[in-house]
């Protein structure tokens, strides 16, 4: 057998994908930093040094800004009632985080076509903010407020704004009928048992 077909016998060997810093073009982990474009909403897969040159705040003229790795968590939100009802939310999660372009607070969940926007009350996203001063010092455009209904009662999570998309992108993958299926909610509980095991418990969460 020449060397030439015996190469199309042999097992072809998995070729591993080189994650790259879509700033500087740095090679990367798969554990890397975000970056997000505020104009656009893209986020960049970025390097840790192309990372902490937009962590500071106004750097890049305020066009991109570093995604933080705070998750913060609170068992029950009452104020979720109200603003559930106001925002006519028709599923079970939703996100909630400062647009600065359009200089308000806006709202979206997860649904099989991608993130839908939902009209938000600013009376009732002033009481809820005014009620959980931890919330006060949520970063516009990177940080978002997730939260979960659990049959009467709503579960609140500051998370970084890529923890949302991942959700999205759950929810578009695995979805499948009226109500999800099976495979979508297992996938859903198990992200919010991850976003409940890193985050630290504020307001009397535990």
């Amino acid at each position: 057998m020449t060397q030439g077909l015996r190469r199309f016998r042999a097992p072809r060997q998995p070729v591993a994908r080189v994650e790259r810093c879509e700033m500087c073009g740095e090679m990367i982990g798969e554990e890397h930093g975000h970056v997000t474009n505020v104009e656009t909403r893209a986020l960049l897969c970025t390097c840790r040094g192309c990372y902490l040159l937009f962590t500071p705040r106004g750097a890049g003229g305020s066009k991109f800004r570093a995604v933080p790795d705070r998750y913060q968590y609170i068992s029950s939100l009452p104020e979720g009632g109200p603003l559930w009802d106001t925002a006519g939310i028709p599923v079970k999660m939703a996100f909630f985080f400062a647009n600065s372009d359009m200089e308000r607070t806006v709202a979206f969940y997860p649904s099989p076509a991608g993130a839908t926007e939902s009209l938000l009350s600013l009376d009732a996203w002033s009481d809820l903010v005014a009620a959980n001063d931890w919330l006060t010092d949520m970063v516009p455009d990177v940080e978002a407020l997730l939260i979960v209904k659990q049959d009467e009662r709503f579960e609140g999570f500051l998370v970084p704004i890529d923890a949302c998309y991942q959700l999205v992108g759950l929810v578009r993958t695995h979805w499948r009928g009226f109500d999800g299926g099976t495979d979508a909610w297992r996938h859903i509980d198990g992200f919010f048992d991850s976003l409940r095991a890193k985050s630290t418990p504020v307001g009397g969460g535990e």
